[in-house]
């Protein structure tokens, strides 16, 4: 038979028209931009298509199948401890802002008896990556080999590393997305986090799908069609998944930016922090034991006597990092200081992401350096009472001419009023097969 032959600017005129792209031409696109038959100008256009007409669920199935094709893919149905079988788990956020739930979760999950074998991005746009905030503590390192992983997660019951020679055509175009304006596209989150997350091997998933200013899709109804579409993802690879709505109106807890993250993260993992970020670990802890059957202890108390600190703690020890280092901090700082006393009115969550981002925090090209200290601390969340003249935001950076454009972005992203704000709640609602 002969091969139908493709390219490049044959496939983004279809897109571009509101063509269906077949079967044969996402696999086609996926091999030759991850082989370097196809440029980066010609897949941003085909991205940027992809954003402007969408794509159906076919197609979205089907770039996800050459995306996961395209690497290595785990397998961890033997692995065993004590000649008992280890159940994994692992779960995802399609990103937001203060969005640190992944470091005190591992720890819970694995001291409840679960193995967690999670492959992690980079910051994407105005989000933080899990990988980005690891690594601001000294000495960590996310690149294992697969063997390392397989025996770390044995013995310690988590691992957190990047991609590798997973879904390469996902890390490729994940960081094209970054630098091209198109994140914000159904099909491209859920392909991009189905793919690195069936690959990964994890015998079942948890999604965390975001909904709000600071998510990547503002409405509910497009949060609602991604948790279902990712679901369904999950169940035609046989891997039981399960999505839990969650808003990102408001920035999660009371940091954004990757040191700052994580010192709120071992907060939560002694037993304290704050109580958005407790809440939605414990129910993540919650959905993945039960999706896992793993019969655990309870996710609260491995918080409170330590266990979940231990696995933690282990984790970043046989990932190279040092618990006994200081975490680096912005040398330059400015503060937003309240002009009334009052109320702390809803801070917005996509203001405050792009203000860590222009501190530096982020990137504008890809491969760029992040600053590990860059980021915002935020001293009142919305309903506690301010007194005029208090702290409301501390930005810290290393470089100092960022401030300004930071400070700027958080120009009209809050409020103090003289009532209390109406939230919804942190839990929106839950998808299952």
């Amino acid at each position: 038979m002969t091969k139908i032959g493709f390219d490049a600017p044959t496939l983004i005129r279809t897109k571009r028209d509101g063509g269906r792209l077949t079967d044969a031409a996402i696999d086609w696109i996926v091999d030759a931009y991850t082989g370097g038959r196809v440029a980066d100008e010609q897949m941003s256009a085909l991205l940027m298509a992809i954003v402007l007409r969408g794509m159906d669920r076919g197609e979205i199935s089907r770039w996800t199948e050459a995306m996961l094709a395209s690497g290595e893919q785990l397998d961890f149905t033997d692995l065993c401890r004590a000649g008992t079988p280890l159940p994994t788990v692992d779960k995802h956020s399609t990103g937001g802002v203060g969005d640190k739930i992944t470091l005190p979760l591992v720890g819970v999950i694995a001291a409840c008896g679960g193995a967690m074998p999670q492959a992690s991005g980079r910051g994407l746009g105005h989000t933080g990556g899990t990988l980005d905030k690891l690594e601001s503590i000294p000495g960590f390192t996310a690149e294992l080999t697969n063997n390392q992983v397989r025996q770390q997660l044995h013995d310690v019951g988590a691992a957190i590393f990047a991609a590798g020679r997973l879904a390469p055509a996902d890390r490729k175009l994940y960081a094209l997305r970054d630098v091209t304006g198109t994140v914000e596209s159904l099909p491209l989150i859920a392909s991009s986090i189905m793919s690195k997350k069936l690959a990964e091997g994890a015998g079942a998933l948890v999604l965390d799908v975001k909904v709000g200013s600071g998510a990547f899709l503002k409405t509910e109804a497009q949060a609602r069609e991604l948790a279902q579409t990712m679901v369904d993802l999950g169940a035609a690879h046989q891997v039981p998944t399960r999505a839990l709505l969650t808003d990102m109106s408001c920035p999660l807890g009371a940091t954004a930016g990757n040191a700052l993250e994580v010192a709120e993260s071992l907060d939560v993992l002694a037993g304290g922090g704050p109580a958005d970020v407790v809440e939605l670990t414990l129910r993540l802890a919650a959905e993945m034991l039960d999706v896992a059957g793993i019969d655990g202890r309870d996710p609260a108390q491995t918080l409170r006597d330590g266990t979940a600190m231990d696995a933690f703690r282990a984790l970043v020890a046989a990932q190279g990092g040092d618990m006994s280092a200081p975490l680096p901090i912005g040398s330059h700082f400015e503060t937003v200081t309240a002009g009334r006393g009052g109320t702390m009115g809803l801070i917005d969550a996509m203001a405050v992401g792009l203000a860590v981002w222009r501190l530096g925090a982020g990137r504008a090209r890809p491969g760029e350096q992040v600053q590990s200290g860059a980021g915002i601390r935020i001293h009142r969340r919305p309903g506690e009472p301010v007194a005029a003249g208090e702290t409301l935001f501390t930005l810290h950076t290393d470089t100092p001419h960022r401030i300004a454009a930071a400070m700027a972005e958080l120009d009209g992203a809050f409020s103090v009023d003289d009532t209390a704000p109406v939230r919804q709640p942190l839990i929106i609602d839950r998808y299952t097969e």
